[in-house]
């Protein structure tokens, strides 16, 4: 039968009293132990305490371990944690971490003088800076590793896990084998020992994998511990320190773990050893939307990218129609946009900004010919010595639309949408895979598309998901649009939605809920009687039902030729912003601010006038956050203020 859950960590702190060489730290808003070598032996407890009425380790168990691991060395052991008799240095039961692998040690004694068996899992990669949940599954000979609720991992041995195990006179040690080295250098939130049973399907229960929880000790969890009499409730690490007022000051290694509280924006912020970290701060709301620049461009802007570049600074690339001179890039200076760079580009759509490594690349996507008839994109490189982009590789398309960026597993794609080749819309769009060797993108994937607008990337979870948006087949804008989810080192298709013209998919997350929002331009059917009006029509949102495991509708909105969702947040509140269009009409025609309601969903917030927007950006600086709409019918782009409470 199952047994209770053995909380391995909550005894090291019995009472919530943190041994010597504990500390608590906060990482992403979640809690863990941080170890010293000082005093490995004070990490302890007798395993006694755990098994009162057997000596005996169970022959089948799962350990639930949540971590954050740094950077590991090369050729260098962690341990996360081991269960030593006080007679032996060999480790009875452990769990080590090195490099990209995790080995899980057993003693059997069913050999001549006992003898250790490694279990290895490879390909176990944690140094990325997240929390992640490990549930490692034993039964007899069979090893099952899961990490982050992602497929199991599953290694059988010659030698079975011991069916008898004695823990009599054996320890618990936290972190470490009893010695300095060796000794666990990231942060422990959880470590769960259950007894005769895989606990992988009572952890994989929550959107939030990473952190999922079967037992957290008191101290790490969200609310005060309890005291023990009338005194003031306190976590059992406060401590008093020192906290910095004024104006901003320095944030160095020197300042690493110091406080500063700033007057002006009622915050508390934490030194991490270069930034200054918010972990306390009052949360504003959206009062009101305000114009605070003109931005004329060279010509009618088809896409806006905003990004920032490390250590240089907040810039704009807008995807400029006319050919001379064409597209600019624009560098927040003073509080405002300013020129920067031009680039030639040939009707561009979009840009997209992502990097690899250390490098740094920008890619647009050209919907025509060059002067000499060739029709290509290009993916330009951020030079630091020359401090602009440059021109990096040239890649044919067909009327491109749009670039996605993204990783998975460690490895770097770009997706591009080809919209038309000629007067065939149904035509392959392309996914590059990038090549260490080379230095170059190649071609990875194809994947048939209609007349398509824009590519998705998202995860959920251990999976990865890529979302087209078609437009129109030949003879109809009211097509499937697709989601493909990665499997077996390919895209394959996992969910068809029919739409109507779709120009845009926007993902985002609410709490645990997943949401996937559709930008319908146009209704048209060569076959059907035309409609009253093509472009004063529904857009969707759709949300993710675990249960299914599909996408299902949310909400529709009414829209006017909508071609981009922008999904941003203010303090606690979400809000989406459609870039409204065209109503049959006129281009003049407001676009519309949605903020998240709960139960009611998106309600209309704020109605902002547009001349045919075609693209939304959000971004936020220092003084502030911001949007940032093209015009795709003038050379004026506009940014706005939100002005908050």
């Amino acid at each position: 039968t199952d047994l209770r859950p053995l909380d391995i960590l909550s005894e090291v702190v019995p009472a919530g009293v943190l041994a010597r060489g504990m500390r608590v730290f906060q990482v992403q808003g979640v809690r863990g132990f941080q170890l010293a070598a000082s005093r490995p032996r004070a990490l302890g407890f007798p395993a006694s305490r755990l098994f009162i009425h057997c000596d005996r380790f169970p022959e089948e168990f799962s350990i639930i371990i949540t971590l954050r691991v740094l950077g590991v060395p090369a050729k260098r052991n962690e341990y996360i944690f081991t269960l030593m008799a006080e007679e032996s240095p060999g480790v009875l039961v452990g769990l080590r971490y090195a490099p990209d692998k995790l080995h899980f040690l057993f003693w059997s004694q069913e050999r001549a003088g006992g003898w250790q068996t490694r279990v290895t899992f490879p390909n176990v990669s944690l140094s990325d800076g997240q929390w992640h949940t490990l549930v490692l599954a034993v039964s007899g000979q069979s090893f099952s590793l899961t990490v982050d609720c992602s497929i199991p991992k599953d290694v059988v041995v010659e030698t079975p896990f011991p069916a008898s195990l004695s823990v009599r006179r054996a320890s618990f040690y936290l972190g470490n084998r009893r010695r300095r080295k060796g000794v666990f250098t990231g942060l422990l939130r959880q470590l769960v020992l259950l007894p005769g049973a895989d606990a992988t399907p009572r952890i994989c229960t929550t959107m939030n994998f990473k952190v999922a929880t079967l037992s957290v000790p008191a101290t790490l969890q969200d609310v005060p511990v309890k005291p023990a009499s009338n005194e003031v409730l306190k976590y059992p690490y406060e401590t008093d320190t020192k906290v910095t007022l004024g104006s901003r000051p320095r944030c160095t290694k020197q300042e690493k773990a110091q406080f500063w509280f700033n007057a002006s924006r009622r915050g508390l912020y934490l030194c991490n050893g270069s930034t200054w970290v918010s972990m306390l701060e009052v949360k504003h709301r959206l009062d009101y939307v305000e114009e605070y620049q003109n931005l004329v461009t060279n010509s009618e802007t088809m896409g806006i990218e905003v990004f920032t570049i490390p250590k240089v600074g907040l810039f704009a690339a807008t995807a400029n129609r006319i050919t001379p001179p064409g597209s600019a890039i624009y560098k927040w200076t003073d509080g405002k946009f300013v020129p920067y760079q031009n680039i030639p580009t040939y009707q561009a759509h979009s840009w997209k900004y992502f990097t690899i490594g250390k490098k740094i690349f920008l890619a647009v996507a050209n919907f025509e010919q060059n002067e000499r008839g060739q029709e290509f994109s290009v993916i330009y490189k951020w030079s630091r010595r020359k401090a602009k982009f440059i021109t990096y590789q040239r890649i044919t398309t067909h009327s491109a639309r749009d670039w996605e960026a993204f990783v998975i597993e460690g490895e770097a794609f770009l997706a591009v949408v080809n919209h038309r080749e000629g007067n065939n819309h149904n035509i392959d769009s392309v996914i590059y895979r990038w090549n260490p060797r080379t230095g170059l993108f190649e071609t990875n994937q194809t994947i048939p598309t209609s007349g398509a607008y824009d590519w998705e990337f998202f995860t959920i979870g251990p999976y990865s998901f890529l979302a087209v948006a078609n437009t129109f087949n030949g003879t109809s804008t009211k097509i499937y649009s697709h989601i493909y989810i990665w499997l077996s080192g390919s895209f394959q298709l996992f969910q068809s939605i029919l739409t109507s013209g779709a120009a845009d998919w926007e993902v985002f997350h609410i709490g645990d809920r997943v949401f996937l929002a559709v930008a319908n331009s146009h209704s048209y059917d060569s076959g059907m009687p035309a409609p009253s009006n093509f472009y004063v029509i529904n857009s969707s949102i759709y949300e993710l039902n675990i249960t299914a495991q599909m996408f299902v509708k949310f909400q529709d909105l009414l829209t006017y030729s909508a071609l981009d969702w922008e999904f941003f947040s203010v303090g606690d509140d979400s809000f989406l912003v459609v870039a409204n269009s065209f109503d049959g009409f006129t281009f003049s025609v407001n676009s519309v601010i949605y903020r998240w309601q709960g139960y009611e969903g998106f309600v209309a917030a704020h109605y902002l006038p547009t001349v045919g927007c075609r693209d939304w950006e959000a971004f936020h600086t220092a003084e502030g956050s911001y949007l940032l709409y093209s015009s795709a019918r003038e050379p004026l782009s506009k940014v706005l203020k939100l002005k908050t409470t």
